[in-house]
């Protein structure tokens, strides 16, 4: 009776230590391109990285890892999925999940900046490659996630606290005991009494966690992220060829959007029930616009804009048309969907400098708000960032060619209208940065961009790659990575979790910047 007794004591402090563990961690991954399914690249909180932190000396580059992928035209290496609390067989787990154009997807450990499995998805390649139709896998993989926003995470100190011993400094007791508190966070936004934000994962739950990728073949995959194995035969989903973005799955179906007809392959969104293998498709004349393809409204509905100037709603998995919005306008970035008093708003930017606020549930109703007034309007923006403020300004973040353009949206209870808040230092060719606790981490791509540039001659000029840390409220630099980035950045991207910053480069480098472990 004792031996049982002493058993289950076991039992209930080891679960009483995992969910510790995990309240420390917390659940905000980054899950798909542009972190969540709005595509809004705001990680609603980090104990580590905050204004304070950042301000101070130790933010650095922890590793890199070189992966074994071969650039096709310009693509490289996808921002990764994070997964920042994994129990598998091989115990506790931090890890990275990502793509590339060579058709192989990768699981990295995180922590030990280690390669844990590799999957070779590679189709027979196309007969020719061009810059807009590279071949290869062109999408980023994803974890499934929720169509809501997300939710409050819970924040632990993040894996660049200080090592510490069994036994504390004279006095205090063991660390198991006494721990350093986290920085301070910014409270996430509150739901406003509306039951759209993504449920919190659940590490005990049953289920098995997955990771999703299209080969060039068309066909969707789903990993075991703790080896890369699939349970099941792959999903025939687009036709072979295709260059297909913005991979996301959720409520069991998988979409994907498709441009630059690529290997004849129709213009527009596709969408397959990963139980009934049923496929969908919404057809359009010009391609969808922006680096991600298409964005989520927390109702599931997805929203797209296309090069054509024309904003559509469509039914989350009928790609029925729900509504639509004209413009005239030539449309280049996704749009990215965020809360504004009380309703769904999205933001787009256009060919000509504008950009534009629409009502995401009336499209139909022309913009509530345009503003114009970036320096360099026939930059393709590719992709939008928002995050709100602890006081709840809301903020749009628009890569303007040479710099970012932070705006900031007021007007909650009436008309919204678009200011400048402030602009960043010149970069070169920067994109959609990511935000957490305040802190802007905008990305200097490096890449040179000029109409008719073969993939060579725009290999061959562009520059290194720059990451800077900004305050969001004033732009003021905080932080930058230097010469620590070899090469440029095309299809990488940024990813951010668990107190580091991951920037994926043209190369096929990894590299992990945060606050280094002490020993």
């Amino acid at each position: 009776m004792q031996r049982f007794a002493r058993a289950a004591i076991l039992t209930g402090c080891a679960a009483a230590a995992l969910s510790v563990m995990y309240a420390q961690r917390g659940g905000g991954d980054w899950m798909t391109i542009g972190y969540d399914p709005q595509r809004s690249s705001w990680v609603r909180g980090d104990g580590k990285i905050s204004l304070a932190s950042m301000s101070k000396p130790g933010f650095e580059l922890v590793w890199k890892i070189k992966l074994n992928n071969e650039p096709r035209e310009l693509n490289s290496i996808t921002p990764p999925a994070l997964l920042d609390f994994y129990i598998g067989y091989k115990g506790f787990r931090t890890l990275g999940l990502l793509g590339g154009s060579s058709g192989r997807v990768f699981g990295i450990d995180l922590d030990l900046a280690r390669i844990e499995w590799e999957k070779n998805l590679a189709s027979p390649a196309p007969p020719k490659s061009t810059v807009p139709c590279p071949g290869g896998m062109t999408s980023s993989v994803t974890r499934p996630t929720a169509a809501g926003y997300p939710g409050p995470v819970a924040i632990r100190a993040g894996r660049g606290g200080q090592a510490k011993g069994a036994v504390g400094a004279p006095h205090e007791g063991a660390v198991t005991l006494k721990q350093s508190p986290p920085p301070a966070a910014a409270p996430a936004a509150a739901p406003r009494g509306r039951k759209k934000n993504a449920p919190a994962p659940n590490p005990y739950g049953r289920g098995v966690q997955l990771v999703s990728a299209i080969s060039a073949d068309g066909k969707l995959h789903s990993m075991y992220v703790s080896n890369g194995e699939e349970p099941n035969p792959p999903v025939p989903f687009l036709p072979a060829n295709a260059n297909a973005v913005g991979l996301i799955v959720y409520d069991d179906t998988a979409y994907a959007a498709t441009v630059n007809g690529c290997g004849g392959v129709d213009n527009g969104v596709w969408a397959v029930n990963t139980k009934s293998k049923k496929v969908a498709r919404w057809k359009s004349k010009t391609p969808p616009a922006g680096s991600d393809g298409f964005a989520v409204a927390p109702d599931g509905t997805i929203i797209v804009a296309t090069t054509g100037g024309e904003v559509v709603a469509l039914g989350p998995g009928s790609l029925a048309v729900k509504s639509s919005y004209k413009s005239g306008k030539k449309f280049t970035s996704t749009p990215v969907i965020f809360e504004h008093g009380r309703k769904d708003l999205l933001a787009v930017a256009a060919a000509d400098g504008e950009i534009l606020v629409l009502d995401s549930a009336a499209l139909g109703s022309g913009p509530l708000a345009k503003w114009a007034g970036l320096s360099s309007p026939n930059y393709a923006a590719g992709a939008l960032s928002s995050w709100e403020d602890p006081a709840g300004g809301r903020w749009l973040l628009v890569p303007d060619g040479k710099r970012i353009t932070a705006l900031k949206l007021s007007g909650e209870n009436g008309a919204p209208a678009l200011t400048p808040g402030w602009t960043s230092r010149d970069m070169v060719s920067p994109i959609a940065p990511a935000i957490v606790n305040g802190v802007v981490f905008a990305l200097s791509t490096g890449e040179y961009r000029a109409d008719g540039a073969g993939a060579a001659d725009r290999v061959q000029r562009s520059s290194k790659a720059v990451l800077y840390a900004l305050d969001g409220s004033s732009g003021k630099e905080l932080w930058n990575s230097g010469d620590a980035i070899a090469s440029f950045v095309d299809s990488g991207g940024i990813a951010l979790g668990g107190g580091r910053v991951y920037v994926g480069a043209h190369d096929g480098t990894l590299y992990a910047f945060g606050f280094p472990m002490e020993h």
